[in-house]
């Protein structure tokens, strides 16, 4: 396969500073390598850069960085859409909000092959709020809602040339979730595995049934990784820390079923701050991890002295 690596230092989403190293930090764990070692050819394509920000005014006065988010999805939803064209882009985060461009940028290329983007999202939290509702004002709160076409982002964020059904859209892993985004979620209809599903029913069998739907209706599969999917004992590395998320071995089991099924046509890796990060332990993890996802088995894992 064709890896396409692509930069979004975006940091501006967050509630504190340090995701803009993201990109840097999974350079220098290895990403690159550790794919052409599969066998993969890889192309590191950069780093997005946004245009100037426009002065952008809304009610919500808790709002913070509003211009900038907005010109950095327009940024990286165009860069978003380019790479998709031929071959399997990677996005290195920076804070989440940059999946409000990658989302939507490969939900176009999607539409126009006339096949269904479906949306997996690993993360503590479902980022399902809009601009009327975010209480903190940290847009990393609100791309999964934006790029579904929830209601509140017209006139402010991009206009949506192909949002995803919510339908389409598995959340797993979830420990933190505000009232507001927990109507929203039923209300639209997206598929909600919280951490207490995952450990009544394991996380095989509720990801093979999101899989079954992605095959069954020949979809494309857009993975987004949050760094707060994982529990902070593995991963410490987030500003977002939520006891209780997936251990290595889910994780892993994660990864190599996504593998399996041959689906996944776009990675975001998002929300690594190395600043809180432990020897890079938090960066290797997640090229692990995304070595798994593209085809490294337990029997190829390496042995590694701390």
């Amino acid at each position: 396969m064709h890896c396409k690596i692509l930069g979004a230092p975006v940091q501006d989403g967050a509630g504190r500073m340090g995701c803009e190293m993201g990109p840097s930090a999974l350079r220098t764990a290895g990403l690159a390598a550790a794919l052409g070692d599969l066998g993969h050819r890889v192309s590191d394509l950069g780093t997005v850069v946004p245009a100037s920000a426009g002065p952008i005014v809304h009610g919500n006065t808790a709002l913070k960085a509003l211009p900038e988010i907005v010109a950095w999805t327009a940024a990286i939803a165009e860069a978003a859409y380019a790479a998709s064209a031929d071959g399997m882009p990677i996005f290195l985060g920076g804070d989440h909000s940059i999946s409000a461009g990658t989302v939507s940028g490969v939900a176009r290329r999607a539409a126009e092959t006339g096949r269904p983007l479906f949306v997996l999202w690993l993360d503590a939290h479902p980022d399902f709020h809009t601009l009327d509702t975010t209480q903190s004002g940290n847009l990393h709160g609100v791309p999964l809602a934006y790029a579904s076409g929830q209601a509140g982002f017209s006139g402010y964020f991009p206009a949506l040339q192909a949002p995803v059904a919510p339908e389409r859209i598995c959340t797993l892993g979830l420990r933190s979730v505000d009232p507001a985004e927990r109507a929203a979620l039923q209300a639209a209809g997206v598929t909600v595995h919280d951490m207490r599903a995952v450990d009544e029913h394991g996380l095989a069998p509720l990801l093979r049934a999101f899989l079954e739907r992605v095959t069954a209706q020949n979809g494309l599969l857009h993975v987004s990784l949050d760094v707060d999917f994982l529990d902070p004992s593995i991963a410490p590395a987030v500003g977002t820390t939520v006891p209780g998320g997936a251990t290595f071995r889910e994780a892993h089991l994660a990864m190599e079923m996504l593998h399996d099924s041959g689906l996944v046509s776009s990675l975001d890796l998002v929300e690594l701050n190395p600043f809180l990060d432990e020897r890079g332990r938090t960066a290797t993890l997640l090229v692990d991890l995304t070595a798994s996802l593209m085809g490294r088995r337990i029997m190829d894992r390496p042995t590694r002295s701390h």
